[in-house]
């Protein structure tokens, strides 16, 4: 099939206000759908759906790859567990829908990319768990230190590993914004990267699948980075296969 991949980019629910106006949105930063036009692709935005949670196919059809994007808290009941005091609001519709395109996504081989909560979700779609609040363990604020703003720090890469192709190398600095991380690993889940200094888990990916990576950093706030472009080139392929 000839034409720019399709890319899905499950969006958020969330109260926005503009001019005299308040409502609750399905909302994206533009920055993940203009990562996905820089690499090429054709960015297609999904509000969570009750019938695609039920039945993922008729909408995975549509795609090429698919981005589980950040945003907020992932109900503990998804994981079964009770929330931490600090976990915050939650969207179980939202969660609802985004594990069943994930668990059904890997089943189906679809480039599948996971960012921040999504690396979370890619995780728990795969049977794992949510580290619900990571400074109580690290002793820190260090990823999420000024609200509304990014933190800069290092990543170490596994060598040999998908991760290491798609960052385009063994380190990276990168830009996050969280405070929950990946607890226990779901099924076929291996840990490829780490940030320096706390060991937080930064990356995983399903060596199993031809393109399941997570990274709990936000690649779709830095142009240099190549994660979103590496994922565009791999739908790019499959869409050629097809």
């Amino acid at each position: 099939m000839a034409g720019r991949p399709v890319i899905g980019i499950c969006s958020a629910i969330e109260t926005a206000r503009w001019g005299a106006w308040e409502a609750v949105c399905d909302l994206v930063p533009r920055t993940y759908s203009l990562a996905v036009q820089r690499a090429g692709g054709i960015a297609l935005l999904l509000p969570p759906d009750d019938i695609s949670a039920e039945a993922p196919d008729e909408l995975l059809d549509l795609l090429d790859g698919l981005v589980l994007a950040g945003g907020a808290d992932v109900d503990p009941g998804s994981y079964g567990e009770r929330p931490h005091a600090e976990t915050g609001a939650t969207r179980p519709e939202r969660d609802l829908f985004e594990l069943a395109l994930g668990h059904r996504a890997l089943e189906r081989d679809l480039p599948l990319l996971g960012i921040c909560r999504g690396m979370q979700m890619l995780n728990v779609a795969s049977g794992g768990t949510i580290e619900q609040h990571l400074p109580e363990r690290i002793g820190s604020e260090a990823h999420r230190h000024t609200p509304g703003g990014f933190s800069d720090h290092s990543v170490r890469v596994a060598p040999g590993t998908l991760t290491e192709r798609v960052v385009g190398g063994g380190r990276a600095e990168v830009r996050s914004h969280h405070h929950q991380g990946v607890g226990e690993l779901g099924e076929g889940v291996e840990v490829t990267g780490w940030s320096d200094g706390d060991e937080v888990i930064e990356a995983i990916e399903l060596p199993g699948r031809r393109f399941a990576v997570g990274v709990l950093w936000h690649p779709e706030q830095d142009e240099q980075s190549r994660v979103i472009e590496a994922l565009v080139a791999e739908a790019r392929g499959r869409r050629l296969t097809r």
